[in-house]
């Protein structure tokens, strides 16, 4: 491996990617981070457009990796495990310490990990090595570790969250570090039990869990110190009683792949329901309207605009969609709706691109979703907009039984106009079995659209 080089890494949360990550970034290469539970196709577009000559994965995925590899630049597909043939076992290729290869750390890209985006194909995310590093030491004044910390890593890998907050992060800070190939609750609990997890990173689904399962009860929660949640909008009344039931602070923090990911995060003992805490370290943020480009007042709407040395340098291959995220003098331009508020906390209303139109005034799926999360029949849902001749749009709730309980669109209603403005009713509702999710636990609104 040398500069020049992208290795592809399809794996499940295991020590050996931390490995090979480092591995290929102390001899100057580029990672390209893939979910493993992608088909041999999408595995193949992404090999294809990283420009990946190598592909790391383990004994579980060899078929579709094979199968992807067919049409690419890959010429050697590596094992961590036991390597079947046509493949090479990991220890075939260790080779001995070396220093960092000299690169540019500001300008070369280490990492590729792919953006989901709401539309198109996903992007190549160019993060440097300084991207990387700028965003860890930035999160040493929000996270403070101490020397005997336990971390459960739970969250993938290959999703940038679980690369830098919890993979770069837990070994930068000295963190004893957890993996778990899948998240299991019983395995997770067990975990916290026996091994004294102090910390527990999660994403709202995983809270909804550990607010409302009656297994938790069965386990000794007591050595966790604290519960970050990332990746999707946790709604202040979850977070709080998650919180009470684990006697222990759940905050939250912002982030996206295009920013290393995070820009704003909870600092210990300063949260504030509901929202994402402040903007981290060596960091600008803006509140822009975005019909006008002005920027908005303490506490009103607006587009989240971010400057910082967490930005990428650019979507790989796409001049285009860089310049559309990214504007002449650096700012990034999140494309969600937030607020900050007089104590300079940052709270997401919205995407800017799912904020639904009722007769021209503009609802939030997220707003909704936080209120009827609290229903006690209501297990999850997901709130969007289907088009409507008189209305342009109405809000619709995908909605998921608690156990045992049936769930009426009357007893939605009557939730919502207790709390929210009429316009903000929803409208329409279908129970559905599970709330359609991605790996890091974004709701996947395309899918419930596609119904």
């Amino acid at each position: 491996v040398a500069p020049g080089q992208v290795v592809g890494l399809m794996a499940p949360n295991l020590p050996e990617y931390a490995v090979v990550f480092h591995g290929v970034a102390v001899a100057g290469g580029a990672v390209t981070t893939i979910n493993p539970t992608y088909g041999a196709g999408e595995v193949r577009h992404q090999l294809q457009d990283a420009g990946a000559s190598m592909l790391f994965t383990v004994p579980m995925f060899v078929e579709t990796a094979l199968a992807a590899i067919e049409g690419t630049d890959v010429t050697e597909v590596v094992i961590m495990g036991d390597a079947p043939a046509g493949t090479t076992p990991m220890a075939d290729v260790f080779g001995d310490p070396i220093e960092q290869v000299a690169v540019d750390l500001a300008t070369h890209t280490v990492v590729l990990p792919y953006s989901s985006g709401t539309t198109g194909l996903p992007k190549g995310v160019m993060l440097t090595h300084r991207n990387l590093v700028a965003n860890i030491e930035q999160l040493q004044h929000a996270i403070n570790y101490t020397d005997d910390e336990v971390a459960l890593a739970a969250l993938p890998f290959f999703h940038i969250y679980g690369m830098q907050v919890l993979m770069n992060g837990l070994l930068a800070n000295g963190v004893t570090t957890v993996t778990m190939p899948r998240f299991d609750m019983v395995e997770a609990l067990e975990a916290v039990q026996n091994l004294g997890i102090t910390r527990f990173f999660a994403v709202p689904p995983i809270i909804l869990g550990l607010a409302k399962h009656p297994i938790v009860d069965q386990y000794d929660m007591s050595s966790v110190r604290q519960i970050f949640s990332g990746a999707a909008p946790l709604g202040a009344e979850l977070a709080a009683e998650a919180g009470a039931r684990l006697g222990c602070e759940v905050v939250q923090g912002f982030g996206m792949t295009e920013l290393s990911p995070v820009s704003h995060c909870t600092v210990e003992g300063d949260y504030r329901p509901g929202t994402s805490g402040v903007t981290v370290s060596n960091t600008e943020s803006r509140i822009v309207d975005p019909g006008t480009g002005e920027d908005q007042p303490v506490g009103e709407r607006g587009e989240l605009w971010v400057r910082g040395p967490q930005v990428m340098i650019g979507y790989l291959n796409n001049a285009e969609a860089t310049a559309a995220t990214i504007d002449a003098d650096g700012w990034l331009h999140s494309g969600d709706v937030a607020i900050i508020d007089e104590h300079g906390h940052m709270t997401i209303v919205d995407r800017l691109k799912e904020l639904i139109k009722f007769k021209g005034f503009q609802v939030a799926p997220a707003e909704l979703e936080a209120l009827l999360i609290t229903h006690p029949k209501v297990a999850d849902v997901a709130v969007i907009g289907v088009p409507d001749d008189e209305a342009g749009e109405i809000p619709k709730a995908f909605v998921t039984a608690a156990p045992g309980e049936t769930v009426t669109l009357e007893e939605i209603q009557e939730l919502v106009s207790e709390h929210l403005v009429s316009y903000k009713q929803v409208r329409q509702i279908e129970v559905i079995d599970a709330i359609p999710k991605s790996a890091a636990g974004k709701i996947l609104r395309k899918e419930l659209r596609a119904r």
